[in-house]
């Protein structure tokens, strides 16, 4: 298998862009692949190379935020219109620059995504479809969670104009005209869709997906029912994907997968024998990836990967070799080299003038008596997902400038994990948890840094707001504060399998409640449920718990409210944080419950296998000292037993994950803690009393005795 090698080279860079804000025009024969890119400001630029360097074909300002920017062209034919997805308009625009299209769509919401085949305009808002037929609209469809991307299958293929929704509760749902035809399971929640390779696969159904997680997957969209191709785990933990491409970068003749992620990694992906794609190549950037595409861009008969990353830069990967090895005769230059040298000294020396000048200007300005400061804006990309590998929450901030320091305060208690990708110098203030302040933690960042990455861990039953003040380097000083809401159940996530086989406690609610005011309290108690109230007159959500694989299933309706768990905990918080919403609303609940005693030894054993695991790592970090030791002053250490010899060797590694993850165990006790006194809580008993003696029985555990002491208490 031959070495993929690319050599990265900066083109230019615009402003901040969002998701899939960057195309490439299709090739005219004998000349190289134009670019446009679109950004936040609303300057909409098409660039070609000529000698390597950006030209401008055409500048335009729309002069709104750009959502997104398609292609189209008639069926099966050549797709080099442009559609720029501008709040709630669409415009179009030729290859040349001409606008031929401003259709204003007067919906209340900023379209987020579009899709163009022939004559069908397909759009999407947050939670609204719509579909117009040569600018008439056809058909709508609202969607019960946020819709992160469409696509429709190629109708020169395919009879009936078949669209395919991206939604955020991890389902991809197929409609049909008005009606959602059926839904898609998929494992985590999708952010982007994408075409299998040349026009959907052989029968022209085939569909990507990557997911907020990092997976990604093939699935087939038959009439009646999906089938699932392959999925790609995101073992590497990488970011989540933001982009895909189907191009022929390896040259063997078959259709390679491009990737780009919101960590900054672009990889390729080859489908060599196996139908499954095989890793072949990765890159990364510094700032997140927002369009990957590929084609002929800066010289003829070379390809290159291009990308947009949401500060602006548009960088490509190209194949062409532009790093020459010295040979042992003197190096000749050319004039090409010379006179791109020198414009370049020369761009520097009018930046580094425009910079000095700006200076001077700035500074008569601060000092006068009449100027007014005006406080620099800046956007920040920021995303708080929930892992499910290791029950951690990953809080990533971006901005378009450097990043000076950000300051972490939380009024719950939360751990930071370490992050291995990030670099930035972490110190810790002390705080008064009385006055509701856990956590006070300021990241001080390497100069040129624009993203930072953290890893965060909460404990359920304790929420609150997590507040990120992010200060950039620039002049004068400002800085933006983020909230994030930490949930009473903020380790659950979203799924479709629901076991009802599990020994489940049941709560039940009734009161005088609407449909959503309910919805409300629950979302308020619980991650991943959509904002908006979904249609319809009952509402079931199936979640799972990330740290101990418990099950929960909420389903309510206008009075009446009904959870079931397999965890008392689980139950009794959700019966706590209601009670105290619906006191807020002065409306009275009546609660019903039914508590199975077979369910505490069920999750006894379920974290089992956890605490038997962090007891054993414990154990074996606090002997690696000793070891060591004796290491020293012994120099055959062939007499020790291969148990201990084995711990000498994984030392490293063992420390490192012990560190990984700080306080797991103390979370374990925490939670069979909490369990034990939910148990008699329900009972209308209070075991705090009793809680030294089960610490005790955790000091020397063991299973059974534990069940044990549960079922005597």
């Amino acid at each position: 298998m031959m070495e993929l090698n690319l050599t990265r080279v900066d083109y230019m860079q615009a402003g901040a862009t969002s998701q899939k804000c960057m195309c490439l025009l299709p090739p005219v024969l004998g000349k190289s692949q134009k670019v446009v890119i679109g950004d936040q400001e609303g300057l909409f630029q098409c660039i070609g190379m000529k000698k390597g360097e950006p030209q401008h074909v055409f500048k335009t300002n729309v002069s709104k935020k750009i959502n997104r920017i398609e292609l189209g062209g008639p069926i099966g034919g050549t797709r080099e219109r442009i559609f720029l997805a501008v709040g709630s308009e669409i415009n179009g625009f030729t290859k040349k620059g001409k606008n031929f299209l401003k259709f204003d769509t007067n919906l209340s919401e900023p379209i987020q995504s579009i899709y163009v085949e022939g004559s069908e305009l397909l759009t999407c808002s947050n939670f609204v479809y719509n579909q117009y037929h040569d600018c008439k609209d056809t058909n709508y469809f609202q969607s019960g969670d946020k819709i992160s991307d469409i696509v429709c299958l190629p109708m020169d293929r395919n009879p009936e104009i078949t669209p395919i929704l991206a939604c955020q509760d991890r389902v991809l749902r197929v409609l049909q005209e008005s009606e959602l035809l059926y839904e898609v399971e998929v494992p985590g929640p999708p952010t982007v869709l994408q075409l299998y390779g040349d026009g959907a696969g052989e029968d022209g159904n085939e569909i990507l997906y990557g997911t907020s997680d990092g997976r990604v997957g093939l699935v087939q969209i038959s009439r009646l029912c999906p089938s699932h191709k392959w999925e790609l785990p995101n073992e590497k933990r990488n970011g989540g994907v933001m982009c895909m491409d189907n191009f022929d970068i390896t040259a063997d003749g078959v259709l390679d997968l491009l990737l780009g992620r919101d960590d900054g990694q672009v990889e390729v992906y080859s489908y060599d024998e196996s139908e499954e794609p095989v890793h072949r190549y990765s890159h990364t950037c510094s700032e997140s990836v927002t369009a990957i595409h590929a084609g002929v861009v800066a010289t003829q008969g070379y390809d290159e990967i291009v990308c947009s990353t949401y500060p602006g830069w548009l960088i490509g990967l190209t194949s062409e070799q532009l790093t020459k090895g010295m040979g042992p005769s003197e190096v000749v230059v050319t004039a090409a080299a010379t006179n791109k040298i020198s414009n370049l000294k020369s761009e520097l020396d009018n930046l580094q003038q425009k910079v000095l000048d700006e200076r001077e200007k700035y500074q008569q300005t601060a000092n006068s008596q009449t100027a007014i400061s005006a406080i620099p804006n800046f956007n920040t990309n920021d995303k708080f997902v929930l892992n499910r590998e290791d029950a951690s929450y990953t809080l990533s901030l971006e901005l378009q400038m450097p990043i000076d320091n950000i300051l972490l305060q939380s009024d719950v208690p939360i751990d930071l994990l370490d992050v291995e990708k990030n670099s930035a110098v972490v110190s810790y203030s002390s705080c008064n948890p009385e006055d509701g302040n856990f956590l006070l933690a300021t990241y001080r960042c390497q100069a040129n840094t624009t993203r930072l990455e953290l890893k965060i861990r909460s404990i359920e039953g304790q929420y609150g707001t997590l507040q990120a003040y992010v200060t950039p380097r620039v002049q004068p000083k400002t800085c933006q504060v983020r909230q994030y809401q930490i949930k009473p159940l903020s380790l659950h996530q979203r799924t479709h399998v629901f076991d009802d086989s599990r020994p489940l406690n049941t709560v039940k609610l009734t009161g005088q409640f609407s449909l959503a005011e309910m919805h409300s309290w629950v979302s308020f108690c619980l991650p991943e449920l959509p904002e908006r109230t979904p249609p319809g007159d009952v509402l079931t959500f199936h979640f799972v718990s990330t740290f101990l694989d418990t099950l929960l299933e909420c389903e309510y309706r206008k009075g009446q409210a009904v959870f079931k768990s397999d965890n008392i905990s689980t139950v009794s918080i959700l019966k706590d944080v209601l009670t105290k919403e619906a006191t807020k609303k002065k409306i009275r609940l009546d609660i019903t419950y039914d508590i199975v005693e077979d369910s505490v030894p069920y999750t006894l054993n379920l974290i089992h296998p956890k605490l038997e695991y962090q007891l054993l790592l414990a154990k074996k970090v606090q002997l690696i000292d000793a070891l060591k030791e004796l290491q020293v002053h012994e120099n055959d250490t062939s007499f020790l037993s291969p148990e201990y010899r084995q711990i000498l060797e994984d030392s490293d590694a063992l420390q490192a994950e012990y560190k990984r993850q700080p306080c797991h165990l103390e979370r374990l006790y925490g939670m069979i803690t909490d369990l034990y006194i939910d148990k008699f809580k329900f009972k209308g008993h209070n075991v705090k009393g009793k809680v030294p003696a089960l610490l005790e029985v955790l000091d020397n555990y063991d299973l059974q005795s534990l069940v044990q002491f549960f079922e005597s208490a």
